[in-house]
């Protein structure tokens, strides 16, 4: 059995959507290990384009069962949408094909409202959140306060658990922002309105998972955000709130003692950020602009415009690592094809020196690039499937690349439907 995690090297938003799709098929089980409906995974295949936020990628393979795992956050109501959604457009989704960790923490409304709320308070140093309420649920949870879904099934530890919630943050979190008090009634009903279709999905994770491990299957890890907003290692605080690393993702998925086999990391052909924070290299005016329109750099979750560099090969070593990717899939390189020269960030440089290593976070605010200068290839390369195929000029960035960050380039995405992928 080789088991596989998809993650991200970068910032996030690196096409991990469209991997998990294109790999699903040798999977009989994928697996969201972590985070939210905070995701914004763009998959284009048969049934159309999709941005999924919050179920797995795996969910347009038939017999594929798709597990959000114990490290995720649920927020039943979006997630009863999301489902909808996909089934008006033909996508099969059943109690069978889709499970929930009874494990996994619940998004209530007051978690949205203490994002928007925090947010407004940290005026121009705000963290740039998606707003879905992550950061405060995760927070809920290592306090050990957090609703579980699983509890659902259980309404006497429901009730509960959410008065000792409702308590809480009526005596604290609520006055300090100055808004009305919770009631206990509304948010149990609103929690049985949108939970109890959930019911029959909800499953011990573990048992899944082990009778998986026992039957020889193969298990697909998926991660959402990358590297660099991971709640540890990344450009803290300015991250996510959970962790996207590979190595979380046995814990999250909910069987601890799985192996990781393999490590898929997900780069792009240029550098993409979607949040606050240091961003080495960022563009501005009108190479940023050309740069945007021709990716279509818009955030798939919320439709923010994404703040745009070249690619960064400081951050991309030091996400390489962090991930230990065993190889990476360079995605969107056809949208570089525009470009005469395509500058490539090689180091970065503070205070006159020259930095190699991804420095601590407060230290990114005095770094510059440094760049080199490669040439462009100035011709689609859309159709190409064939490493051969691409101009001397593409293969050579993506050798570059490569050799920089000591990891086999395995993938190369031309296009974003699941075909338009080169396999060296």
């Amino acid at each position: 059995m080789a088991n596989c995690a998809i993650v991200g090297i970068n910032w996030g938003d690196e096409g991990k959507g469209r991997m998990v799709d294109y790999l699903a098929k040798r999977y009989e089980v994928v697996v969201r290990y972590q985070g939210g409906n905070n995701a914004g995974h763009t998959v284009i295949n048969e049934y159309g384009k999709f941005a999924l936020n919050l179920l797995p990628s795996g969910v347009f393979q038939p017999g594929t069962v798709n597990l959000l795992g114990s490290g995720t956050v649920v927020d039943p109501k979006h997630l009863v949408g999301e489902i909808a959604k996909l089934r008006e457009r033909g996508v099969r989704i059943t109690a069978e094909n889709l499970k929930i960790s009874d494990r996994a923490a619940l998004v209530l409304p007051i978690h949205p409202l203490q994002d928007q709320w925090e947010e407004k308070r940290l005026g121009k140093d705000h963290y740039g959140s998606t707003l879905r309420g992550i950061s405060p649920i995760y927070g809920d949870k290592y306090m050990k306060k957090a609703i579980r879904i699983g509890d659902v099934k259980y309404p006497e530890a429901l009730e509960k658990h959410l008065r000792r919630l409702i308590d809480w943050k009526n005596d604290v979190i609520v006055p300090g922002y100055g808004a009305q008090k919770l009631d206990f009634d509304e948010m149990l009903s609103w929690i049985h309105t949108h939970c109890d279709p959930l019911i029959p999905y909800i499953c011990d994770a573990g048992e899944l998972l082990e009778r998986a491990q026992a039957d020889g299957k193969n298990i697909l890890f998926e991660a959402q955000l990358g590297a660099l907003r991971d709640i540890d290692y990344g450009i803290y605080p300015f991250t996510s709130s959970s962790s996207p690393l590979a190595a979380y993702a046995p814990v999250g998925c909910g069987l601890p003692s799985l192996k990781v086999d393999a490590v898929v990391g997900v780069a792009k052909a240029y550098s993409t950020c979607v949040g606050e924070g240091p961003f080495v290299g960022e563009l501005s005016g009108e190479a940023a602009q050309l740069l945007r329109e021709a990716g279509a750099e818009y955030g798939a979750a919320t439709g923010r415009p994404r703040r745009v560099a070249w690619m960064d090969l400081v951050a991309t070593r030091y996400g390489t690592v962090l991930q230990g990717a065993t190889e990476l899939a360079l995605t969107k390189l056809d949208v570089l094809s525009y470009l005469d020269e395509i500058p490539v960030c090689i180091a970065y440089e503070r205070d006159g020196r020259r930095l190699d290593r991804f420095p601590f976070t407060p230290e990114l605010d005095r770094c510059e690039p440094v760049y080199e200068v490669l040439p462009g290839w100035k011709a689609d390369i859309s159709g190409c499937r064939e490493f051969e195929e691409l101009p001397e000029a593409a293969r050579e960035y993506v050798e570059f690349i490569e050799k920089a960050v000591k990891c086999p380039i395995r993938y190369v995405s031309v296009g974003a439907e699941r075909d338009s992928l080169i396999i060296r």
